[in-house]
């Protein structure tokens, strides 16, 4: 009898006592591990099932059929075996079992001659002899490749050779097989009809990733995406991605955002060809990338601002500007190719990532032109994505698209009014525009429109100060009055004096 030892030998140098059978079982490469079962054949087996012998190393609890033929297990087997199967089991099955190891004839011979004899059960449970440890797997992926051809492979047949893949795909990544090995078996389970799922490659990149091989998995997905392997989508839910995808979401969900970006453009620059999908999930990474350095920005700025630490000096300015601008380039890249490769369908979703990423980035205008994108596409953005779009524009006196983006105010009710009002009102603050923030602050007044107490306090701070500074009272008595006349102040006195030739206040009453 020929062990899966000794059989892994002979493919080696490629001879057999039959070389047509040896060429086809070369055409699969899956895990050929020889432990103590390695020397056990199927005779022996059959002996000590049929004389019900008590092997010292085999750990039977009761002298069985089924118990013995359990024992030979590396995948979860449980869930495919119940105890039912003790009674099912014929003499056809073992003789099948003991007919293939001899290897002297093709799987799809034997089984065609037995397939009278065997349940759909037996064929199951002859799946599972060969898929185990010191077995000759080779001859797993040829049964199935039999009972695929003979559409004998139901739902739960399928279940279990994807369960017994999983258990030969976990195998080699723990034995830190090379990726290209992996991707072999991928490549055999295409070759007998069984089409990776991406769910599988989900599965070993997981694996890659739990066991911190995270440079094997960039390194399996390269090896996927250049061998042109085809996976199937799980059905179900509609799930549009892919390896590349995934991956990026893995680095993504650990906060590694720009690891993320890098591995799909680097992936798509090197002249693969990742799926779609994994370009939306890379400009997601691109939005929360900009939004984490906006916050360590405005942090900057504050500890800045409270003397802690001293100013960014212009050669700082200058790679804080190109960081920014690298990420926004690599988003648009990303959406570029979106646009190229994928349907019409997605483009509401380009424009609403490159919307977010502008507004993370403080980009009035991109994020403006973004704005009416959607709207061209049919995707009508938020209400409130429009009023933040308004605030950055007036932050940057943007005065042509603070114009185009009033004209919807015109036509709300006076609380969305009031609302896109403010957001214009609290832009021109952060800005420092503080005489179209008092322009804005009249404007609500006259519509019954009242601001914010701290923004009314805000505008007249920031017009004090300016005089202070500079002089010029018109804007600031003119904010007054509008604020007297709606008994929002009272009535007040300027006492001032002339300080070569600028006016200066003293106090307000």
């Amino acid at each position: 009898m020929a062990s899966a030892q000794g059989f892994a030998s002979l493919t080696e140098l490629g001879l057999s006592s039959n070389s047509s059978f040896s060429i086809r079982r070369r055409r699969f490469f899956v895990p050929q591990i020889s432990q103590n079962f390695a020397g056990i054949s199927c005779a022996r087996v059959c002996s000590i099932i049929c004389c019900k012998h008590q092997n010292p190393n085999l750990i039977v609890l009761k002298p069985s059929k089924f118990r013995e033929f359990r024992l030979f297990k590396s995948v979860q087997l449980d869930q495919f075996l119940t105890s039912d199967d003790e009674d099912e089991m014929s003499e056809g099955f073992f003789e099948a079992i003991e007919e293939l190891e001899r290897m002297t004839r093709e799987p799809s011979d034997v089984l065609e001659e037995m397939n009278d004899r065997l349940s759909a059960r037996e064929l199951q449970l002859v799946l599972l002899y060969f898929s185990q440890e010191g077995r000759d797997s080779w001859c797993a992926l040829e049964v199935f490749e039999w009972l695929r051809k003979e559409n004998r492979v139901d739902k739960e047949t399928m279940e279990l050779m994807v369960s017994i893949m999983c258990g030969w795909f976990k195998k080699l990544i723990e034995e830190e097989r090379d990726v290209g090995d992996v991707v072999d078996l991928l490549v055999d389970m295409d070759c007998v009809g069984l089409k990776p799922s991406f769910s599988m490659m989900e599965k070993v990149i997981s694996l890659y990733w739990d066991m911190d091989e995270k440079e094997k998995s960039v390194l399996f997905v390269k090896e996927v995406l250049g061998r042109g392997i085809a996976y199937a989508e799980d059905d179900g839910d509609g799930h549009k991605g892919g390896p590349t995808g995934y991956l990026a979401w893995k680095m993504m969900a650990e906060g590694n955002y720009m690891a993320a970006v890098k591995l799909v453009v680097d992936i798509r620059e090197s002249g693969l060809k990742p799926e779609v999908y994994s370009y939306l999930i890379a400009m997601t990474a691109v939005v929360k990338e900009l939004n984490e350095f906006g916050k360590a920005l405005r942090k900057l700025k504050g500890f800045s601002k409270a003397g802690l630490i001293a100013e960014v000096d212009v050669e700082n300015a200058g790679l804080i500007e190109k960081y920014q601008s690298d990420l926004l380039a690599d988003g648009v890249s990303l959406s570029n190719w979106i646009i190229q490769e994928g349907s019409s369908s997605l483009y509401g979703v380009v424009h609403e990532r490159l919307l977010a990423m502008y507004v993370c980035a403080g980009r009035g205008l991109e994020a403006e032109r973004q704005l009416w994108e959607m709207k061209l596409v049919g995707k009508e953005a938020d209400r409130d994505l429009y009023d933040i779009v308004l605030a950055i524009c007036a932050s940057q006196r943007e005065a042509s698209a603070i114009s185009r983006l009033l004209t919807r105010v015109e036509v709300t009710s006076s609380l969305r009014k009031r609302k896109s009002l403010s957001w214009l009102l609290r832009g021109y603050i952060k800005g420092g525009h503080y005489d179209n923030a008092a322009e804005t602050v009249i404007k609500m007044l006259d519509l019954g429109l009242f601001p914010e107490y701290l923004d009314r306090a805000a505008v007249l701070q920031g017009l004090r100060r300016r005089i202070q500074r500079s002089g010029g009272l018109e804007a600031y008595i003119k904010l007054c009055k509008s604020l007297s006349d709606n008994d929002l102040i009272e009535p007040c006195l300027l006492y001032l004096y002339i300080k070569k030739y600028k006016l200066w206040i003293i106090k307000m009453i």
